[in-house]
């Protein structure tokens, strides 16, 4: 086997891994009814396939080659925003008393994203 035939299937491979979570964040995301456990099907799922797609597309760009940083800018980005936009979509769910509420700390009373002037009194 030629290195050209190894990379043909490792791409292969990424793309049915990539597709397969990114099919999985789908599924999750239509069928969670509660916005805060439909948060997590694309956030966590969907990055997850995403960059095994992106990591397929590095590689045939080596196979082919020649060389593609693109998706190392593309993966980083997606990595950094993810999580913090899941966190912005939290806590405006929390904020909004469209969720369940959260359960009380063992130990403290303060919650920083619960916590409000009025309760302070």
């Amino acid at each position: 086997m030629t290195g050209q035939i190894i990379g043909t299937y490792l791409v292969a491979i990424c793309l049915i891994i990539g597709s397969a979570f990114v099919v999985i964040g789908v599924v999750g995301l239509l069928k969670f009814n509660d916005p805060m456990t439909r948060l997590h099907a694309p956030t966590k799922v969907g990055t997850i396939g995403i960059g095994m797609l992106l990591l397929a597309s590095m590689v045939q760009s080596v196979v082919a080659g020649e060389s593609s940083f693109h998706e190392l800018l593309i993966l980083a980005f997606l990595f950094v925003t993810a999580p913090i936009s899941a966190n912005f979509i939290a806590k405006v769910h929390i904020h909004r008393k469209s969720c369940p509420p959260a359960p009380k700390p063992p130990r403290d009373d303060t919650w920083s994203t619960l916590k409000t002037p009025s309760d302070e009194s």
